[in-house]
């Protein structure tokens, strides 16, 4: 059987970014205790407080998702990525290789964000909002943005998750009362 990691996105520790302009909470690294430069995914719920550059990752893939707040832009100097990150729940792929700068577009913002070393493995971000069933991967995570969810007999309610990792699995999705939105994301490997 599958081990399954249960998370509360309130009690996740914060950590605060070296430049001052945000912070970080992390959810799962892959594999357990892998640093930056060394994780083969990546799982995290930042809240960014004032514009700056954003980090690059080489040879990571990464997609971003406004959770609360009015959102960022994310910008490339050279024009290739010019992206308003201010609608909720609408995830945002790009490459960590581009040198992006951010600017907040309000009050702070935050923001779920998924990263994938691109030589080892994909991310697919999907957010629910209606029964659905999620075939099966090696390795993913699931979080409740809104409502309460029902997840093969696991309750999760706004704000909670559980992640998994290492041995396949799938899940049978619904929202309990019909109503709520959720996000689903899956690592592939690319061996």
């Amino acid at each position: 059987m599958t081990d399954v990691h249960r998370f509360d996105r309130q009690a996740l520790p914060v950590m605060p970014w070296k430049n001052g302009g945000g912070t970080t909470r992390q959810i799962a690294s892959w594999p357990p205790g892998a640093g930056l430069d060394a994780f083969l995914w990546r799982v995290s719920i930042a809240t960014i407080a004032a514009s700056g550059p954003f980090s690059v990752f080489a040879g990571v893939d990464r997609t971003i998702m406004l959770l609360d707040g009015e959102g960022v832009r994310l910008h490339a100097a050279d024009g290739s990525i010019d992206h308003r990150l201010d609608q909720p729940h609408e995830p945002f792929a790009f490459s960590g290789d581009v040198a992006l700068d951010c600017n907040v577009l309000g009050g702070a913002s935050t923001d779920f964000n998924v990263m994938s070393r691109r030589a080892n493995c994909r991310a697919d971000v999907r957010v629910l909002r209606a029964a659905h069933a999620l075939p099966g991967a090696t390795a993913g995570l699931l979080m409740s943005l809104q409502g309460t969810w029902q997840a093969d007999g696991e309750t999760l309610a706004a704000g909670e998750g559980l992640w998994w990792a290492d041995e396949p699995r799938a899940w049978a999705l619904a929202s309990v009362g019909g109503t709520g939105t959720l996000v689903a994301v899956r690592w592939f490997s690319r061996s």
